[in-house]
């Protein structure tokens, strides 16, 4: 199973000093982070795509690319890869070449977004997101399998005899998720390619989730690709840790207070109780994180957001460390118990690109038959 965190990028004043850091000092701290994620042992980070203040990841393979330099084992992701808005070429040849950059630790997971003014500033209309998330990722799913395409869809000018470059990393694309809140269009859209599922519940209740994620493994099998059990989940969620349970609610109120995402709503406790939000000891976090298999299933990645809200970023290096030391190595260990021998692991090139091996010599071997 893989732990990992992601980012969402935003700049917010920390609200216990009142001062707000600049984009250059975000930038810096997201990758600092990223290089702390490696340092800890955790497997994956991912950053997000915005194109609008407060945030500013806009341009996510360029600070992949940069963290893919600087690393050599963690896993580089995005928790937003906006397929509504970007141009399906430009995304597959831009995680084509991310991916040769990385030796292959990409992976990338497509999302409509949830800012409204986006779609216009990029041409288009958010009253059709859902078709253009189908159509788009469609055209993606053939450029990288098909060394020339010819297209005409709805939403972009046609395409003939055109050729993506570079070709994926050794003929194996990037693994994709599919990620969604409450959209169940998009668990469908995975369920039908096989890929992946990200359920980024951090705003909602287990019973929710339960839906979510049930209708995937569904229509996963449905689609022929394996059991329910077997199709590919990952969850998202936040943690605030002291060893103290009553010190970490105390120092992390003001930064819940104020947060872009979902502050100035329920309070701290409505929320916890709620939603996947946890704060409290490393012991709470174990305990709450188990608790998702309850109604997920067994999963194959577990996301976890650290630096929202204007925490400082020696705080959020305390918290990784604390992630890397006291709670990961426990959840690996009973995530581990009692899984089922026919639950995959999450994707990788590695394993993918072994699993297209096998698939070519089984073929080249049928043929000789």
């Amino acid at each position: 199973m893989q732990f990992g965190i992601f980012s969402v990028g935003d700049v917010t004043p920390d609200p216990t000093t009142g001062r707000t850091p600049t984009e250059r000092e975000r930038i810096k701290a997201m990758v600092a982070i990223a290089l702390k994620a490696e340092e800890v042992g955790l497997d994956v980070f991912a950053t997000g795509e915005h194109h609008n203040p407060p945030f500013v990841p806009s341009s996510p393979t360029t600070m992949l690319g940069y963290i893919a330099a600087r690393t050599e084992r963690l896993l580089l992701s995005t928790s937003t890869t906006l397929i509504t808005t970007n141009d399906p070429v430009k995304i597959a040849e831009d995680y084509a070449m991310l991916q040769h950059l990385a030796d292959g630790r990409v992976d990338l997971m497509m999302g409509r977004g949830n800012t409204g003014p986006v779609y216009p500033w990029f041409g288009q209309d958010i009253r059709q997101g859902i078709n253009l998330a189908i159509e788009n990722y469609a055209l993606l799913h053939r450029l990288w399998r098909e060394d020339v395409v010819d297209w005409e869809g709805r939403f972009r000018t046609s395409l003939q005899g055109f050729t993506s470059t570079p070709r994926p990393l050794d003929g194996v694309p990037p693994f994709v998720w599919h990620g969604s809140i409450r959209s169940p269009e998009i668990a469908e859209q995975a369920a039908y390619y096989g890929d992946g599922f990200f359920h980024n519940n951090i705003f909602w209740p287990a019973d929710h989730t339960k839906r979510m994620v049930e209708l995937y493994r569904t229509r996963y099998a449905h689609y022929g690709h394996g059991t329910p059990e077997q199709a590919i989940v990952g969850l998202g969620g936040q943690v605030f840790m002291r060893r103290n349970s009553q010190d970490a609610v105390r120092e992390f109120r003001p930064y819940f207070d104020v947060a872009p995402v979902y502050g100035h709503g329920p309070s701290l406790e409505e929320f916890t109780a709620q939603t996947p939000l946890t704060v409290g000891s490393p012991q709470q976090v174990v305990e709450k994180t188990l608790s998702f298999r309850e109604y997920a299933g067994d999963y194959q990645r577990q996301l976890f957001l650290m630096d929202h809200a204007g925490l400082p970023l020696k705080t959020v290096l305390e918290q990784l460390d604390l992630l890397g030391e006291e709670v990961v190595p426990v959840l690996r260990k009973e995530f581990a118990k009692n899984r089922p021998a026919d639950v995959p692991e999450a994707p990788t090139h590695a394993s993918r690109l072994a699993a297209a091996r096998k698939a070519a010599t089984a073929e080249e071997e049928g043929a000789r038959a």
